[in-house]
């Protein structure tokens, strides 16, 4: 069988969490008021629209922006082993 690396490719990512529902609901451009589950308390949950439907996304899971512009959920280890920070490069010249 063939093997294939994955291309380096540089994402927009958020982790959910209680702290940043509203950044989270800002990133994906939905209402905070529209999208939130919540199950169990502390848990917390949202339906993230991706390019195959809406998958649920849970306390921890990061949720990608991916090169075309979809969103998809992705758990903390799968999201720790793929992907690591860039640093942001300065405008000062």
């Amino acid at each position: 069988m063939a093997k294939f690396r994955k291309r380096p490719v540089v994402v927009e990512a958020v982790q959910l969490t209680w702290e940043n529902w509203r950044a989270v609901c800002d990133f994906v451009s939905v209402p905070e008021n529209g999208i939130g589950i919540i199950e169990d308390m502390p848990a917390i949950a949202m339906m993230v629209q991706t390019l195959e439907g809406p998958v649920k996304a849970t306390e921890g899971d990061w949720i990608i922006k991916g090169v075309k512009g979809e969103f998809y959920p992705c758990k903390p280890d799968i999201f720790a082993m793929t992907y690591d920070p860039v640093e942001e490069e300065s405008s000062d010249a």
